[in-house]
């Protein structure tokens, strides 16, 4: 059951009820125009993934900016993005079961939907779908380019499935998946670097073996958050990936930024807001947002209004607030904002964002793909 909104348009930020996630407006919009101002420099596209944001309003704002569409990882996830009037889509993962891939095809009858492969079996399920509901699917082959997660070895067996894909009625040989997801979070640039240059390397590899057979690769697709300039000036890629900087989370932010400074390229817009429940020791207090309302697996959150404190020891819906080293005691009662370690695991524990502006209520936005797992 989705759960009515913790505040009203109009409320002061100190009557959310809570725990809620909270988007600071203003800073949110400069990044989705930062983006954009950087897509538009490389002269790429942007398909910004909305696995991060799972909400049709967060997608349809990127798309008024500039994005061509947004990626996703689920089945479930498409339909809610399409529904919210989104009408390019691209599920950048293998999806399995006569069930799932029906529903993938249904949705090509009324926008562009794309999927990524890689498995010849996978390829004519995808077929018989597609014939079967009578439209045309997009297949990218996905390439391992060193995140050692999904995807076919680079080269020849990349090439080779390619092939599959071009003689299968009801598909359209799109291109390649090349995302490096696990160099995202390497902290130091020139690591990072090297990361994506032995991705380049894996994509080069394959568009040969590609160019071989006579087959092209209109479009190389992936990068992140964390590596996007890389890919953009490889002269490789095509579109780029990048779904976390619209709220950047504690994780990002502990990258090292392109001059090997601090990664301040996009603000902090999203934060779980939590109330202090209860304050009977010194040197911290407890607060109503744990492992239900922040997801912890890439590190606990920061608190962003108590210089020095740290948030630690969460249990189901409880965290501790520690002051021992901070300017100043948490109080009873007050609202504190924190910032999540991982922000998508975070945002699929809610049903809406509550967004801010100027200490103001100013939007409620639906996040209807929470939970979408299928």
């Amino acid at each position: 059951m989705t759960q009515p909104p913790p505040a009203e348009i109009g409320d002061d930020i100190a009557d959310i009820d809570t725990p809620a996630l909270i988007v600071d407006l203003d800073a949110f919009e400069a990044n989705v125009a930062k983006m954009a101002e950087n897509v538009k420099e490389f002269g790429l596209r942007l398909r910004a993934h909305s696995k991060t944001h799972k909400c049709s309003e967060i997608a349809r704002r990127q798309v008024a900016a500039g994005a061509i569409g947004v990626c996703c990882q689920k089945v479930g996830e498409a339909e809610d993005m399409v529904a919210g009037g989104v009408q390019d889509v691209y599920v950048s993962n293998e999806v399995w079961g006569a069930k799932k891939l029906a529903r993938l095809a249904e949705l090509a009858k009324t926008a562009t939907i794309s999927i990524c492969v890689d498995d010849a079996q996978n390829v004519g399920d995808l077929g018989t779908a597609a014939r079967a509901a009578g439209v045309t699917l997009n297949v990218y082959v996905e390439i391992d380019v060193g995140a050692g997660r999904c995807g076919v070895n680079p080269g020849e067996d990349g090439a080779e499935l390619a092939a599959v894909v071009v003689a299968e009625e009801g598909l359209n040989f799109a291109g390649l998946q090349a995302y490096q997801g696990s160099a995202q979070h390497i902290r130091t640039i020139n690591e990072r670097g090297a990361a994506i240059g032995n991705a380049c390397d894996n994509v080069k590899l394959t568009l040969d073996a590609l160019a071989a057979r006579g087959i092209q690769a209109d479009t190389v697709t992936g990068a992140g958050t964390g590596s996007f300039r890389f890919e953009a000036n490889s002269g490789l890629y095509h579109e780029l990936q990048c779904g976390s900087y619209i709220f950047m989370d504690a994780d990002y932010a502990q990258n090292q930024g392109m001059d090997g400074g601090a990664f301040d390229e996009f603000r902090h817009s999203l934060y779980v807001l939590a109330t202090v429940m209860s304050a009977t020791k010194p040197g911290g207090g407890i607060v109503d947002a744990g492992h239900k309302a922040l997801g912890n697996d890439q590190g606990m959150p920061w608190v962003a209004d108590i210089p020095g404190a740290t948030y630690e020891r969460p249990s189901d819906d409880h965290g501790k607030i520690n002051t021992t080293e901070a300017a100043r005691e948490a109080v009873l009662g007050e609202k504190i904002r924190l910032i999540p370690g991982h922000c998508d695991p975070t945002v699929n524990l809610y049903d809406w964002y509550v967004v801010v502006q100027e200490g103001r209520v100013v939007d409620l936005w639906e996040i209807g793909a929470r939970g979408a797992t299928r």
